[in-house]
């Protein structure tokens, strides 16, 4: 009897993962830390929904996210998340759509094609960190901006923040910086920042950095202290209080704030999300905002 109950309970817990659903999670961008943070969340609340989730990491190379997409149409996944531009991955779309396979974007960007994007509002977070810069350098200077515009959710930001600069005549926009984001973005920013501070090499000529995401900023800040400049006074500001941030930060020196999304929500928030649309519920909105802080030295070490 006992021999016939192991078995029975086997054979349960094998029906069990057969009918496990599967997700897969597809990113060119898994070395940033925000989308390391992204893909743990969804991880940990797919584990709880007992799914099986395949991280697809395609290491920068957002033209092979679409051979991924169709690869995991082939599989015949029951759902897919993406953190790329909807828009550069249109025919792997186009390929879930044609085989029913719901499409969920986690900080991605919106698109027909995706059911929804689970995101940070992008908008209100450029606005608050270039307000902090205008009113930080009293509404007039040179301000450095790295942007990243092939990315949508941080390509708006760009946006956001030359509208506010543009309000203020006597603030002027030195540079448009593009950075390679291939390292994580760190080691190039700090490379162009070098070149920008030695072609501007007096006192006063650089008022303050704003990046659209931090590792830009960690390597403007990394730049003008090597240069011995820190005590100019450049206010540097960024997106996202990933801890390296955090951290410089809470030192009170030139990085002095940035926006906590909470990355953890945002992948949790899109794993339901996925829940929702494998039960056959119909989303009214395309675009889900999770709450953000803006984080300074009184409460980076929180």
């Amino acid at each position: 009897m006992a021999k016939l109950l192991s078995t029975a309970a086997a054979l349960a817990i094998l029906a069990a993962g057969a009918w496990a659903e599967t997700v897969a999670v597809i990113t060119p961008y898994l070395s940033q830390p925000g989308t390391q943070a992204y893909v743990e969340g969804f991880e940990a609340a797919a584990a709880q929904k007992g799914w099986d989730v395949n991280v697809i990491d395609t290491a920068g190379d957002v033209a092979a996210v679409i051979s991924r997409l169709e690869d995991s149409v082939t599989q015949n996944v029951d759902a897919i998340v993406i953190n790329v531009d909807p828009a550069q991955v249109n025919v792997g779309l186009l390929a879930a759509r044609d085989a029913g396979i719901p499409v969920v974007g986690m900080d991605a960007g919106s698109d027909p094609l995706i059911a929804a994007n689970v995101t940070s509002n992008g908008y209100a977070m450029a606005a608050e960190t270039s307000v902090y810069v205008a009113n930080r350098i009293g509404g007039e200077g040179n301000v450095v901006m790295f942007v990243f515009e092939a990315f949508p959710p941080v390509q708006i930001r760009g946006v956001i923040a030359d509208a506010v600069f543009d309000n203020f005549p006597d603030i002027d926009v030195l540079d448009r910086i593009t950075p390679d984001v291939s390292d994580g973005g760190i080691a190039d920013s700090r490379a162009k920042m070098e070149a920008i501070l030695a072609a501007n090499p007096e006192t006063g000529s650089i008022a303050a950095v704003w990046a659209a995401w931090d590792q830009p900023a960690l390597g403007a800040l990394q730049a003008i202290e090597d240069a011995g400049r820190a005590d100019e006074g450049i206010v540097i500001t960024g997106i996202d209080a990933n801890p390296q941030a955090r951290d410089a930060i809470a030192a009170g020196g030139n990085f002095e704030a940035s926006i906590a999304q909470d990355f953890a929500g945002i992948g949790s928030t899109a794993a339901d999300v996925v829940a929702r649309l494998l039960a056959g519920e119909e989303l009214r909105g395309s675009v889900i905002y999770v709450p953000t802080k803006l984080v300074t030295s009184a409460n980076a070490a929180e």
